[in-house]
C-alpha cells in the first residue's frame, strides 16, 4: 500500500483529494495537514468523509512526519509555500505532486511578473514536469516532482493544443474566454466569492492579465515555432463547480471544415482515457454539467463562417482541474494503471 500525505487538506481541493484517495485501492492517506484545524478530525471540515477517515486528524506541517509516514505527498498551498518545503521532501526521497503554482513555470522571471515573488528553489524548475498527462505523460512517468496545472489553464490548453499543433491557426491572435464556478476561489469567502455577491452573476475578473496565461503560453509554445499571443479573460459565474473555456482563433489555411477538425482532435485525443470529443445530440457542445464529479474533459472545435475556429473544453475545476488530475499524475508516476481510482462517471443531474 502506497502511503501518501496531503499538505493543505482542509480546503475544497484538499477535500476532493481526500475523497478521491479514500477509495483508491493502492493508496493509504497517512497525513493530512491544516494549520487552522490541527488536532481536529477530518470530518470536522469534510463531513462527507466521516466514515472514511474516522481515525485520521489534521496535523500541522512537519517535514519529519511527512518523511517518516509518506512515500508521496500532494502539496496544495498558496503560492510561495511549496517552494520552501518541496526541496526538503525531495531530499528525503519523497515524490511530490504539487497543486500550487510554484513549479509550473520554467522561466524564473515569470514568477516575478505574474506572482510578484522571487523564486527560492530555482534549481527545481527544470526538474519539475508540468502535470498535464495529455502532453507530458512520458516525462511524468520518470519524474519525482510534478507541477499540476491550474484549472483555467487545463481547459484552455486542452481546447487549443490540437489547433496549434496542426498549424492551421494564427497563433499570434488567440482569444480565450473562461467561465468558472465559485469553488475556484477556495473555501475562505471574500467579497467576490461570498454567496450573496456571487450567486447569479456573470462577472469578468483579472481582465488586466490572469496568472494562468503564463502557463497556457508556455505549454502551447511546445507545439509552435511562432510566438504565442493570447487575450484571456475569465468570468465568475453562479455555478459552484465547473469551468468552460471558449477559444476564438483565426484560420491560416483554406478548405478547413468541421470534419477536418474532428480528425485533428481525434488524432491528439483519440487514445486519451479522460478526454471526450463531443459529437451531435442533445448536448452539441461541451458543457461542465456533463463532467461534474469526474476527471473527464469534454472538447470540441467548429469552423466559424470560414474565418476561424471556435474550440471548447469543459471540466470540473476541482477534479480534472485539480485533484483528479493530480491523482492521474500520481498513478503515472508510480507505474499504476492510469485510470485507477479516478474512473468514476460524471454525476447527473447535479
Amino acid at each position: 500500500m502506497i502511503k501518501v500525505g496531503v499538505v493543505g487538506a482542509s480546503g475544497y481541493t484538499g477535500g476532493e483529494l481526500l475523497r478521491i484517495l479514500s477509495t483508491h485501492p493502492e493508496v493509504e492517506v497517512t497525513v493530512a495537514t491544516s494549520r487552522e484545524f490541527a488536532g481536529k478530525p477530518i470530518s470536522y471540515i469534510h463531513v462527507n468523509l466521516r466514515r472514511h477517515y474516522s481515525n485520521l486528524r489534521f496535523t500541522d506541517v512537519s517535514i519529519d512526519e511527512l518523511t517518516s509516514k509518506c512515500d508521496l505527498v500532494f502539496i496544495n498551498t498558496p503560492s510561495g509555500v511549496s517552494q520552501k518545503i518541496t526541496p526538503k521532501l525531495l531530499e528525503n526521497g519523497l515524490k511530490i505532486v504539487d497543486l500550487s503554482p510554484d513549479f509550473r513555470l520554467k522561466n524564473p522571471r515569470d514568477y516575478e511578473v505574474w506572482y510578484g515573488m522571487r523564486h527560492e528553489a530555482l534549481d527545481l524548475l527544470s526538474r519539475a514536469v508540468y502535470g498535464l498527462p495529455e502532453i507530458h505523460r512520458g516525462e511524468i512517468k520518470n519524474t519525482d516532482l510534478v507541477a499540476c496545472p491550474g484549472c483555467n489553464a487545463t481547459a484552455s490548453i486542452l481546447a487549443l493544443s490540437p489547433l496549434v499543433e496542426s498549424n492551421i491557426i494564427d497563433v499570434e491572435h488567440i482569444v480565450v474566454d473562461v467561465k468558472v464556478g465559485s469553488s475556484e476561489a477556495g473555501r475562505k469567502p471574500n467579497l467576490g466569492s461570498h454567496h450573496p455577491e456571487r450567486a447569479n452573476v456573470m462577472r469578468p475578473y483579472s481582465v488586466e492579465g490572469h496568472r494562468h496565461v503564463a502557463e497556457i503560453i508556455q505549454e502551447l509554445s511546445y507545439f509552435s515555432k511562432e510566438k504565442i499571443n493570447i487575450m484571456f479573460v475569465p468570468h465568475a459565474v453562479g455555478a459552484v463547480r465547473g469551468a468552460l473555456a471558449t477559444c476564438h482563433t483565426w484560420l491560416t489555411q483554406q478548405n478547413i471544415d468541421d470534419n477536418t477538425l474532428r480528425r485533428i482532435y481525434a488524432k491528439r485525443y483519440g487514445s486519451e482515457p479522460f478526454v471526450r470529443i463531443v459529437g451531435e445530440g442533445l448536448f452539441k457542445y461541451p458543457d461542465p454539467v456533463n463532467v461534474i464529479g469526474s476527471n473527464y474533459a469534454d472538447v470540441k472545435a467548429i469552423v466559424y463562417q470560414d474565418i476561424g475556429v471556435v474550440s471548447f473544453c469543459a471540466i470540473d475545476n476541482l477534479v480534472k482541474g485539480a485533484a483528479g488530475q493530480a491523482v492521474q499524475c500520481m498513478n503515472i508516476m508510480l507505474g499504476l494503471e492510469e485510470k485507477i481510482g479516478i474512473d468514476a462517471p460524471p454525476l447527473r443531474p447535479i
